[in-house]
């Protein structure tokens, strides 16, 4: 263990299991990613694109942890040190990740329901296995003197898994709670409001907790599988801490994609409801993109991802503005590329992007103080980065909406809305109420 201090209320720690990592792989039959994350011993991680990427992880072979505002800095430096020693036999698919995330705030600290999970906190699973659209890979990552070992192990153990494994029962709600009445929601809005009208803001997002209690413990894995036959085209994410709980979730937007000099993400800003025909689909998605109030939010965001990653030195296009369609809501959408002219870690650009106007406000400072004096919870690591990045500093990361972190049979959700000028109160949180529902549905 490595522990290093930075300036007033900063930290870093690094653990590295053995001091010459190695990374091991070998091909696979099909296995259910369910059943691994079942067998899995320690703390898991898991990881689903939309574009079939699928990633199941356990045990750490190297973690890194920081706080404070050089948080991301202190990560990419202590994870240089480790990946530079890191001997990989396999194919790029399967290579060593670092996952992880980041709390929204930098100075977050990890008290309940967040125990355990640091301002900013990456693991280097000791297990990997890796799907794609071609392939399944193991890769085992550790001491030289046993890895081998270990694959062979590893690979005997997955040989007997099911092929399948079943999605599991809802487990059933005790009790919800609110952490903000309908009362403080609307003076929290009307506090945006008076800001915005004053000047001082632009936009601002607000968030909501609920917390659930159930009949029994929640099964992570098998309601992420539930959620993926509602909500094929979302990220899926779960992120254990063997000190806490674990953090999940079925958000819909990239934050931020690196391979290489390319960059990927996308504005996603501007919600409606789901209509019970087409037709009435229709109806919603045209007034979304009539209203003024949509367009001007959905502009906000476009404008400040160009500006952030112009900075980098980068060539920025900005696509059309499409319709993303989900189970119970649609969003106004825009992709966005770049191309990079200097070298560049994917977590200098989540660091630059975080917090997006579609989760922070703009401008940013005065958003955040306004989120730091009205909101009634801690949001923890809701709305702020998730993924993963690897040792060239190539990566991806979505933005940790649309979920919950469950502790045991207690599940705590979060979702918010954008506040703008000629925003309502009770507008806004029926909005809020639906952006609950992707998980509270299957609970």
């Amino acid at each position: 263990m490595e522990r290093s201090s930075g300036g007033r209320g900063e930290t870093a720690n690094v653990s590295v299991s053995g001091a010459d990592l190695v990374g091991r792989s070998c091909e696979l039959e099909d296995v259910s990613f369910g059943a691994v994350l079942e067998a899995a011993g320690g703390s898991r991680v898991q990881w689903t694109t939309p574009d079939g990427l699928e990633i199941v992880g356990c045990g750490a072979a190297a973690s890194f942890d920081a706080t404070g505002p050089a948080r991301c800095r202190r990560v990419r430096e202590a994870a240089r040190r480790t990946f530079a020693d890191v001997d990989h036999d396999g194919p790029r698919v399967a290579r060593p990740r670092a996952f992880g995330g980041l709390a929204f705030h930098d100075g977050h600290e990890p008290v309940p329901p967040w125990g355990g999970f640091d301002a900013a906190s990456f693991v280097v699973p000791s297990a990997l296995v890796v799907r794609d659209d071609s392939s399944t890979w193991l890769t085992v990552v550790g001491d030289e003197s046993d890895v081998d070992d270990r694959t062979e192990r590893w690979r005997d153990r997955l040989a007997a898994l099911p092929a399948m494994r079943p999605s599991g029962s809802r487990p059933g709600v005790v009790a919800t709670r609110r952490t903000t009445s309908r009362e403080e929601w609307a003076d929290q809005v009307e506090t945006a409001l008076e800001r915005i009208a004053g000047g001082d803001l632009e936009k601002v997002v607000l968030a909501q907790a609920l917390s659930v209690d159930l009949e029994e413990t929640l099964d992570v894995p098998a309601t992420l599988e539930r959620l993926r036959r509602h909500y094929p085209n979302c990220y899926r994410f779960l992120l254990d801490h063997s000190a806490g709980g674990t953090f999940f979730g079925t958000p819909p937007e990239r934050l931020v994609a690196k391979r290489g000099g390319r960059v990927e993400t996308e504005a996603l800003a501007g919600s409606v409801p789901r209509g019970e025909t087409p037709e009435a689909d229709d109806e919603y998605v045209e007034r979304m993109v009539d209203s003024e109030k949509f367009q001007r939010e959905h502009g906000l965001v476009v404008d400040s991802i160009r500006r952030q990653l112009e900075s980098f030195d980068a060539t920025v296009t900005v696509a059309e503005q499409t319709i993303r369609r989900l189970a119970t809501i649609q969003h106004l959408r825009t992709p966005i590329e770049a191309e990079l002219e200097r070298e560049t870690h994917v977590l200098e650009l989540v660091e630059a992007l975080h917090p997006t106007p579609a989760v922070g406000g703009v401008p940013p400072q005065a958003a955040w103080e306004t989120i730091r004096s009205v909101e009634t919870f801690d949001r923890g690591w809701y709305a702020a980065p998730v993924g993963w990045f690897d040792a060239a500093g190539d990566g991806e990361f979505a933005v940790g909406i649309r979920s919950g972190v469950a502790t045991g049979d207690r599940v705590t959700l979060f979702a918010g809305n954008g506040i703008v000028a000629d925003s309502d109160p009770t507008e806004e949180w029926e909005e809020v109420q639906l952006k609950f529902r992707p998980i509270l549905d299957e609970l």
